[in-house]
């Protein structure tokens, strides 16, 4: 079985936007990633200062941890921005876009916070998605794998 995304731009009602969809429902597995930030894989901070060397670090770790799950950006439903000022928000995009490279865009959320888990960390991303099914099989070799 596969998953199928449907995206809703502009329920009635509703302007419009360039930058999300306002509504995203589909059939799949239901995977959760939890808010990533831009550390490399030894914990350092990538990009002290920079919110645009931050964004493209954090959307390299989500797709890393999209494909543990054996999805792809264009699975995604719902991404959900924490940023420390609402001005790194265009960089964030920019990073969206080139990851997305075309795709869909899932529904979103942005929000500024006054700090994240470390001072110099600028940019968390979390996200949603639904993947296709897979046989019950193969979700318990893949199971073994992760333990």
């Amino acid at each position: 079985m596969t998953s199928h995304l449907t995206h809703v731009p502009a329920p009635d009602g509703l302007a419009p936007s360039p930058q999300y969809s306002h509504v995203v429902w589909g059939t799949g597995r239901f995977v959760a990633i939890s808010g990533q930030c831009a550390l490399d894989a030894s914990g350092a901070v990538v990009g002290e200062g920079d919110a645009v060397a931050q964004a493209h670090q954090v959307f390299a770790n989500l797709e890393r941890c999209l494909a543990a799950a054996g999805a792809g950006f264009g699975d995604v439903v719902k991404l959900t921005y924490f940023v420390t000022d609402v001005a790194h928000l265009p960089a964030v995009r920019d990073a969206r876009d080139a990851y997305f490279a075309g795709a869909p865009l899932p529904a979103s959320s942005a929000m500024q916070v006054s700090a994240l888990v470390r001072p110099e960390l600028l940019v968390e991303i979390e996200a949603f998605a639904l993947v296709p099914e897979r046989e019950t099989g193969d979700v318990e070799a893949e199971l073994r794998l992760v333990r």
